[in-house]
């Protein structure tokens, strides 16, 4: 009987299943249609709007959405598992907080997008491309690619497509929250962070502020380092990228040496307060960046910086000052190849000591000798000194660290026994009235104490000194600029502490934020003007000479010119092979606070040999000689690569993305 049961229990199943094989939908096969069988196959269930449930999306302007959505994910479960989604859930952390949410909801408009009607709709190009703009920089901070699925022409459409803004909530919220700051008594003003930054920090404030800025601000980077980190330099300008007639051009630089760090923050303060003041209509600095282009590079020396920054954490002991104190006047000074920048550069104050007594020398554009690019030359100097060359800087400060004080050039003695020996230029007058600028406007640099740091003993009691009175050195930035160029630069000593603690840096800004403003303001004393020809062309490498100083000018491409001088009676010159000269008598009166407008108009001539030989001095070479023998490009490529070489690893983030999926989202990198 059980056994019976069984069978019976058996053979019902067996027909019930018949029965649902039976009444489902038969299967197609490729013959069927061949054959005249009636054949159907089942219709896919349409998609349909379905609430959004990822966590990191959940704050959108809609509330509906649909799989497979834009990137092709079928399911939500997909696209969390996603490296895109990953990305998004640790931006905010990644870009310190940076562009976002908006980074975020812009990638959330792609991984859900909006639903309606049973229909997906998507995000508009004009919002992503908005967001790009303002926020790559902050992707190239942490060098890290665009996300691929940010691409504004591949996910997003135009307006005319019938698209929606994926920031609409964000902006409401923005625009409650700026109504409630309207409504505040307390007027608008800058914020600045007072603290030290990374290499990659720096570049992102830099890159960030010329985003926020782009009427008046641009990046450019004049070349790489040792380890192959750009040399980032950020322009003001009412014309960014571009040289405006009769606008002078001056430069600050800073980090020259790695362990002298004072000047670097400055720098990038002086970046975002810039931006910042203009933006909130401060007449001072508008009037500035509006007659004036300046060029800030924070630091020609990242990689010591680098170096020097780790070993300060590293000796980070309240009981072992002494340590601190020796690594931070010796450790990152130099390069990565341990070179003292400041001491890389060709020595052309030998030149002119050695040629001061022929008849028709000049201390002005003195060519650099050939031996020079025989040794070994940094890569930072050869960025520095080709940047020189191809603007035509007037003024210019150069920041260290280890005294208070402004020196100013000749840095090399010019007696070869004597070692703190008065070595004045030409325009002795000049540069003293230019370090006078800076060191009065400081709060304490100019005060009585002519021993203040104790390092090199006195040095004065106005705040100021001749370099070589101080201590002499060949090979400094400061002669080079002087002696090769119309440019002149002295060098800013901004306080005994190279590295000081990170609660002084706010005083160390108001200590010079007066001085870095009125030494650029002072770039506009003196006199400027154009050398034209007779029908009106304006000649290029015309001379502007000044009785009594042996330190010519010359002009630029379109024939203008820019000359300091001190206050007084002089007599000028202008002069270009070909032409005849031509003279003027000016006064500068004390107080003058504009440069002078002073032309001059030549005629064309044959021209005599005694003038031409002003011109071509014996054995001076040719001033456009740069690295002749390619002897800098060969050795540097072959150390880039060799340095490439070595540094194969991937950026800090990349384990995290790569340890979390199969396959690594090598998207994420960027290409150089």
């Amino acid at each position: 009987m059980e056994f019976m049961r069984r069978k019976m229990k058996t053979i019902v199943f067996m027909n019930a299943l018949v029965t649902v094989i039976w009444c489902a939908s038969p299967r197609c096969n490729p013959e069927d249609e061949f054959l005249g069988r009636f054949c159907k196959e089942p219709e896919p269930e349409k998609p349909k709007c379905v609430d959004i449930m990822m966590n990191y999306c959940d704050d959108m302007s809609y509330t509906h959405t649909m799989f497979p959505n834009i990137l092709g994910h079928r399911t939500r479960e997909e696209a969390e598992l996603g490296p895109e989604y990953l990305l998004l859930s640790v931006v905010h952390n990644l870009l310190n907080g940076e562009c976002t949410p908006d980074i975020r909801m812009l990638g959330c408009s792609v991984l859900v997008p909006r639903c309606e009607k049973e229909k997906v709709l998507k995000p508009c190009r004009s919002t992503c491309e908005a967001v790009r703009k303002s926020c790559r920089h902050a992707f190239e901070g942490i060098e890290m690619a665009w996300p691929y699925f940010l691409d504004c022409d591949r996910f997003f459409v135009s307006d005319q497509e019938g698209c929606y803004d994926p920031l609409e909530g964000l902006r409401v919220t923005q625009e409650e929250d700026q109504a409630s700051i309207d409504n505040s008594p307390e007027e608008p003003h800058t914020v600045i962070q007072f603290s030290y930054q990374s290499n990659t920090q720096m570049n992102s404030i830099l890159k960030k502020t010329a985003a926020q800025c782009p009427e008046i601000a641009t990046t450019y980077s004049i070349g790489r380092s040792v380890e192959g980190k750009d040399l980032l330099v950020i322009e003001f300008s009412n014309n960014p990228g571009v040289h405006e007639l009769l606008e002078p051009e001056m430069k600050y630089i800073g980090n020259m040496h790695g362990n002298e760090v004072l000047g670097r923050q400055l720098l990038i303060y002086l970046t975002q307060y810039l931006c910042s003041e203009y933006l909130l209509g401060n007449q001072r600095i508008q009037s500035l960046i509006n007659t004036t282009r300046i060029h800030i590079l924070p630091s020609m020396n990242p990689d010591g910086y680098e170096l020097a920054a780790a070993e300060v954490q590293g000796t980070n002991d309240p009981e072992n000052e002494e340590a601190q104190n020796y690594y931070s006047w010796t450790l990152g000074r130099g390069n990565a190849q341990n070179i003292d920048l400041n001491r890389n550069f060709p020595d052309l104050t030998a030149v002119a000591y050695g040629r001061r007594r022929h008849r028709h020398f000049r201390s002005d554009h003195i060519p650099i000798p050939d031996a020079y690019w025989f040794d070994k030359v940094a890569p930072e100097t050869y960025a520095v000194m080709k940047w020189i060359r191809s603007i035509p800087f007037v003024l210019s400060a150069n920041f260290h660290g280890g005294e208070l004080v402004v020196s100013y050039p000749y840095d090399l003695s010019k007696h070869p026994l004597e070692e703190k020996m008065f070595s004045p230029t030409p325009d002795e007058q000049v540069f003293k009235q230019i370090a006078r600028t800076y060191a009065d406007a400081h709060a304490t640099m100019s005060g009585n104490n002519s021993e203040r740091c104790g390092s090199f003993g006195s040095i004065g009691q106005d705040g100021i000194i001749n370099g070589a009175k101080w201590y002499s050195f060949a090979g400094g930035m400061q002669d080079f600029n002087y002696l090769h160029t119309n440019c002149l630069e002295v060098t800013v000593e901004l306080g005994c502490d190279k590295f000081p603690a990170e609660e002084e840096l706010y005083t160390g800004w108001q200590d010079n934020k007066e001085a870095l403003l009125t030494f650029m303001e002072s770039v506009h004393r003196g006199i400027k003007g154009i050398v034209k020809d007779a029908d009106g062309n304006g000649i290029k490498g015309a001379r502007i000479s000044v009785r009594g100083i042996r330190h010519d000018i010359t002009t630029a491409e379109n024939g203008d010119y820019w000359r300091m001088l001190t206050a007084g009676i002089h007599i000028l010159t202008a002069s270009a092979p070909g032409y005849t000269r031509a003279m003027k008598k000016i006064h500068l009166p004390a107080r003058m606070q504009k440069a002078g407008r002073v032309d001059f108009v030549l005629q064309k001539a044959v021209v005599e040999p005694d003038i031409e030989e002003d011109y071509n001095i014996p054995s001076m070479g040719t001033y456009e000689r740069f690295d002749p023998y390619n002897q800098f490009e060969r050795y540097s490529i072959r150390e880039q690569n060799q340095n490439r070489e070595e540094r194969q690893e991937k950026p800090w983030w990349w384990s995290y993305f790569s340890r979390a999926h199969g396959s690594a989202p090598t998207w994420l990198l960027r290409i150089d």
